[in-house]
């Protein structure tokens, strides 16, 4: 009996310990910190979670990336810092040379490593506190409203290249705290007198230590680097997902590393960063010339659910704004009347902004006059019921004119070749006066959110007339680079913004879940089961603030009496149950249609539902922990955890079944902070106590109404 009682106590003393080290449990104390060592010859950047070294002479080389959570090492041979190619040829910004053996490193090899004249030289740095990069006017509710703290530093490089001695290149890193990443980026500072053209910029090259070895195979065949997560700020293509969105990851070979166990040297071992389509941008005399930012995550698990976890903190971090979530509705309106009414009804339910919908009488491209008044004075109604009012565009798949839309490169026309067939060039004059059109209507209006639909999706464009690029060469780059910048300004002017692509590090708040538009043509006994498919997938690698679902009040995109839920009294139980399903998750929908209640019943269900969700709001927008995904066979479920609340985790569990279920499952409350015991209470029931086991998990027994739902709290 003592020797278990000794075994209960002692694996309870471990897990308490393994869990106060875990940054996804509770936060790390140790700053970030830049440090030179004793003999001068390198510096390191560490924050307690990792660590990379540079070697500082004769030229800067990182020589040391590792994890401190696992002690893993990353990297097996010196890379140049960053390679550029100017005017066609390429340079090494940075690095060593000499290094025979490429599967691995030792430290006693570095000091005989030498640099080539060719390459950029290493020629000082500058350490500064971390700085957010975009300083976002935060307006909305938001789970963090804080700032990023950290450390950076800038290395600059020079070139003894007569072409090249005008020229700055500068690598810069930020070292965050509290979290396993660093960002880096470079900037082309042009000092000369006569223009450059810069065909590509590749902002990281790293050696990384394969993740697997095979005798024979190809580079697609073989896994990349698991130990680590790459993210830039260039993704695109309406996959709501940024690892189909990305466009600057490059898994390369490496042929100069014959030690490799694959004959044909095809292992997938060195990372290189930048855009591919990106081949020629003209930087003129006093110019500078920003590449992406690589944001670089270690990992520390395969579990997909830790991994993710680890995304979503990154976001919420550097990103602060993607954790802002306001409660909106999607009105559907055809005159100004219908647009008081929703917001006087969005004022009665405790509903927080009003989003005029596609297919609303609302034209943000209309600049004059009459127009800008009306949009002002419904503005103004809508702040004085302290609603913020919002409306939609569509940029891409429409046709403006052969001078406009994007040219196709094989034909030399507007070929309907862009990625939604036919598509205006943001770079055109239509394009440039589109942005300006959009912040004039947002600024003299007093608009408060923005929904743009269709955002540059990365089309190339071979116009050498349009006024916003040169060529097909930087085309891409100057149209992302418009986008952007929109997206800057609205953060940076408080504006909220929902766009259906990969810009979350540029400033916009949030994307679609992820979902098939014509599934809501469905049945509601089919939506309901269908949405919480949506929301299990859709929340792997994003927070709950960063997506929209989609209830559609009124008939879309077909569908007949038992798709829709207007009128809304005759629907009352699915109504609640979507509104339940979507808050509950801490999902904002998009309840399209023209009026969020038809009767005071109704009236008085969206009420409840809005008090319930505000009232837990904070641990709702926590953190999800997945289940059980919904099949309709049985019962599924998510668990919101935040070991920083009162409130450490939040159940939620439906039964799609027509009979009563009951259930014994278990509940796991590692990312909970939860060690020993914990207080479980059904909605406003009495509560109950109950002992982790060594899994961090507790076994509950459960009742599920037919067709219903239920939540429990965890104290």
């Amino acid at each position: 009996m003592k020797k278990n009682l000794f075994l209960i106590l002692y694996s309870l003393a471990t897990v308490c310990y393994s869990q106060k080290t875990d940054w996804l449990v509770q936060p790390i104390t140790q700053k970030a910190t830049i440090t030179k060592s004793a003999d001068g010859k390198d510096l390191e950047l560490n924050n307690g979670l990792l660590k990379r070294v540079f070697r500082l002479q004769p030229n800067i080389a990182c020589t040391d990336f590792t994890n401190l959570s696992n002690g893993q090492q990353l990297l097996r041979a010196i890379k140049p810092e960053a390679i550029l190619i100017i005017n066609g040829i390429q340079y090494a910004v940075g690095g060593l040379h000499g290094q025979s053996e490429k599967a691995y490193l030792r430290k006693d090899w570095i000091d005989q490593l030498t640099t080539q004249d060719s390459d950029f030289h290493f020629t000082n740095y500058e350490m500064k506190e971390l700085k957010p990069f975009l300083n976002r006017k935060s307006t909305y509710w938001a789970m963090n409203k804080k700032a990023a703290t950290g450390k950076a530093i800038n290395f600059q490089y020079h070139s003894i290249i007569p072409a090249l001695q005008n020229i700055l290149v500068t690598v810069h890193y930020e070292l965050y705290d509290g979290i396993p990443l660093i960002v880096k980026w470079l900037s082309v500072e042009n000092k000369s007198n006569h223009t450059i053209i810069l065909n590509k910029a590749i902002n990281e090259v790293l050696a990384f230590v394969e993740e697997e070895s095979a005798v024979v195979g190809t580079p697609e065949q073989m896994k990349k680097q698991h130990g680590i997560y790459v993210e830039t700020n260039y993704a695109f293509n309406n996959a709501m997902r940024y690892d189909i969105s990305d466009q600057t990851t490059h898994w390369t070979t490496d042929r100069s590393y014959t030690s490799q166990v694959n004959y044909n040297y095809q292992t997938p071992c060195v990372l290189e960063v930048y855009p591919e389509k990106m081949k020629g941008v003209t930087i003129e005399p006093g110019n500078v010339f920003n590449s992406v930012r690589t944001h670089e995550l270690l990992m520390d698990s395969y579990d997909r659910e830790r991994r993710g976890l680890a995304i979503r903190k990154m976001y919420s971090t550097v990103a602060p704004w993607t954790t802002e979530n306001p409660i909106f509705m999607h009105l559907v309106s055809k005159n100004d009347e219908e647009v008081k009414r929703a917001i006087d009804q969005c004022s009665a339910t405790g509903y927080e902004a009003l989003i005029l919908s596609f297919g609303s009488h609302c034209n943000m491209e209309d600049s004059s006059a009459s127009n800008i008044a009306k949009w002002k004075s419904l503005a103004a109604y809508a702040h004085q019921k302290n609603i913020t009012i919002g409306g939609y565009s569509l940029f891409s798949s429409r046709k403006i004119s052969d001078a406009d839309d994007v040219i196709d490169p094989v034909t030399g026309k507007p070929d309907a070749a862009a990625f939604f067939g036919n598509a205006p060039c943001l770079g055109s004059k239509w394009g440039l006066a589109y942005l300006d059109k959009l912040k004039y209507f947002i600024k003299q209006t007093g608009f408060d959110l923005f929904e743009n639909d269709g955002p540059y999706p990365g089309d190339v464009c071979a116009s050498t007339t349009h006024p916003g690029h040169a060529g097909l060469d930087d085309s891409q780059w100057k149209q992302m680079e418009l986008q952007k910048g929109f997206y800057h300004w609205c953060n940076e002017n408080g504006i909220y913004v929902n766009a259906p692509d990969w810009y979350f590090l540029d400033g916009t708040n949030k994307i679609a879940i992820g979902y098939r538009e014509v599934n809501f043509s469905l049945s509601r006994e089919q939506q309901k089961i269908l949405n919480r498919q949506n929301i299990y997938d859709g929340l792997w690698e994003k927070t709950p603030s960063m997506s929209w679902g989609f209830v559609p009040l009124t008939r879309y995109q077909g569908g007949g009496a038992e798709a829709v839920l207007e009128p809304l009294s005759e629907h009352l139980k699915d109504y609640e149950q979507l509104m339940f399903q979507y808050y509950g998750s801490g999902v904002q929908a998009c309840y399209r249609g023209p009026r969020l209640y038809d009767n005071e019943t109704t009236k008085q269900t969206v009420i409840k539902s809005i008090n319930w969700y505000k009232k837990y709001r904070t641990i709702l927008n926590s953190d999800i922990i997945h289940l059980r995904r919904a099949d309709g066979r049985d019962w599924d479920g998510i668990l919101h955890v935040n070991s920083q609340l009162s409130t450490k985790g939040f159940l939620l569990l439906y039964n799609p079944l027509k009979e009563k279920i009951t259930r014994t499952i278990q509940v796991p409350l590692y990312y909970s902070g939860l060690t020993t015991t914990a207080s479980i209470q059904e909605k406003e029931g009495a509560a109950k106590k109950y002992i982790l086991n060594r899994n961090y998990e507790v076994e509950i027994t459960v009742t599920v109404e037919p067709e219903s739902y239920t939540w429990f709290t965890v104290q």
